[in-house]
């Protein structure tokens, strides 16, 4: 290791010297050199274990806070890039309370941790439009060394920043994003105004839906957004979804939405939720289209879909309902009632959030919190073998509920030998390093 021999840190103002930058940039920086220095803080919460904690459980593998007080941490959502292409930058948010809704005027602030430098915590600037479960959409953006992308809020509506975290160049594209496709130049987003009446916890305050009185205005849907030029188009709208009948039941005045956009690993489909309400709860059904508009799929249209993730460009594995096969994770191709196969049966029995490992032999997974105790589990799943390694459990109390829960959401390196996770086990939400390296080679 020669990262000693690179530029400083500034602590005061966050800024990141170029030359460290670009050193750690070239260097393998996720590397045993790197993590070996943080024996203790690697140690910590399996002494915890050892000595009877009720925190955490079941722990296999190394595991290390990467934030703590003051203040709370984390990053959200499962789906996004956390870790730059080195590894060795990991982003996050914080901010100064929890159990409530966010305000129009809570801001929360964005950053990055240095996973080579004592985990330091390396202050990015600020949002005004995030949620609980999903943050302001802060990630990396695809192909790039050092640009990340957030959403914010600015004279009445929902935008995007683009940032340098080198050298602090920022630039605003007038639309909030959602998710991003693999060339790092497009974007699809939704409605977060009608999503933060309709699914609190995922959408934003501060500006209100021009369309909260319909049930599925034809202005408001999914829109693609170009991230160079900065114009934004609508590809699927909400009367689009609701021409599409549903077998089970009329929709009659039922409020649509869209939530969970993805984009497919070849950048040409992407997939996401349509969900309307249906007495207390609501439906769902998953659908796919091209990235330009047109060819709407519905590939899960039983009523029940929840956390995905795209196996390769042609299959979605999902936690969904089927009328042969009841709940589970079920493997779809991306085909109109695609469904394959279920994986992990009998194994992978409860909802979670899903990410393959780089080669696909791989799943990580995690659940909600189960009853009584309330611990979460994170867990790897082994497709040939059928086998489950628990990584860890940990609890989460019971203020964590509803709204402003902490799912733990588990978060691959780009190299797939470290996961990210967050938790409030420790007495507030904050980020954890997972290694396991030693399992997945």
């Amino acid at each position: 290791m020669t990262l000693h021999r690179c530029g400083s840190i500034s602590a005061g103002s966050g800024s990141l010297d170029r030359r460290r930058f670009l050193c750690g940039a070239g260097a393998a920086v996720v590397s045993g050199a790197v993590f070996s220095g943080a024996g203790s803080r690697w140690a910590a919460l399996h002494a915890a274990e050892a000595g009877g904690s009720q925190r955490v459980e079941g722990l296999s593998v190394p595991v290390r806070a990467l934030t703590r007080s003051p203040g709370f941490h984390w990053f959200a959502y499962y789906d996004k890039l956390q870790f730059d292409p080195t590894n060795r930058y990991c982003l996050g948010m914080r901010v100064d309370f929890e159990h409530r809704s966010p305000r129009p005027d809570d801001t929360i602030e964005l950053g990055m941790i240095d996973l080579a430098d004592g985990d330091r915590w390396i202050p990015l600037g600020t949002s005004r439009a995030w949620c609980w479960q999903q943050g302001c959409m802060l990630q990396w953006i695809p192909g790039s060394q050092t640009e990340v992308i957030y959403n914010d809020r600015e004279g009445g509506r929902f935008v995007s920043r683009i940032l340098d975290v080198h050298t602090r160049k920022q630039r605003t594209i007038p639309h909030p994003i959602y998710a991003l496709a693999p060339d790092g130049r497009t974007a699809v987003t939704c409605n977060f105004s009608r999503l933060a009446a309709l699914r609190p916890g995922y959408g934003y305050a501060g500006v209100p839906d021009p369309w909260a009185d319909q049930p599925a205005p034809k202005e408001s849907g999914v829109h693609r957004v170009d991230l160079v030029s900065g114009k934004a188009e609508l590809i699927v709208s909400l009367a689009d979804l609701a021409a599409v009948p549903f077998e089970s039941e009329p929709f009659g005045d039922a409020p649509h939405w869209v939530n969970h956009l993805l984009v497919a690993p070849d950048g040409k489909r992407f997939v996401f939720l349509n969900r309307w309400r249906s007495g207390k709860s609501w439906r769902t059904r998953m659908v796919t289209a091209r990235l330009y508009g047109g060819d709407l799929r519905i590939v899960n249209p039983w009523g029940m879909t929840s956390h995905f993730i795209w196996r390769d460009a042609e299959h979605i594995l999902a936690w969904a309902a089927h009328p042969k096969h009841g709940t589970g994770f079920f493997l779809f191709r991306d085909r109109p009632d695609g469904f394959v196969e279920q994986i992990g049966k009998g194994v992978m029995t409860a909802d979670g959030h899903c990410t393959y490992l780089p080669g696909n032999q791989w799943i990580l997974c995690d659940t909600y919190p189960n009853k009584g105790s309330r611990f979460q589990e994170v867990y790897l799943y082994h497709i040939a073998e059928s086998r489950k390694i628990t990584l860890g459990r940990f609890a989460s109390p019971e203020a964590y509920s509803g709204e402003w829960r902490c799912d733990t959401h588990p978060r691959l390196s780009r190299d797939g030998r470290w996961v990210t996770i967050d938790s409030p086990h420790e007495g507030g939400r904050q980020i954890y390093l997972l290694d396991i390296s030693k399992i997945v080679g």
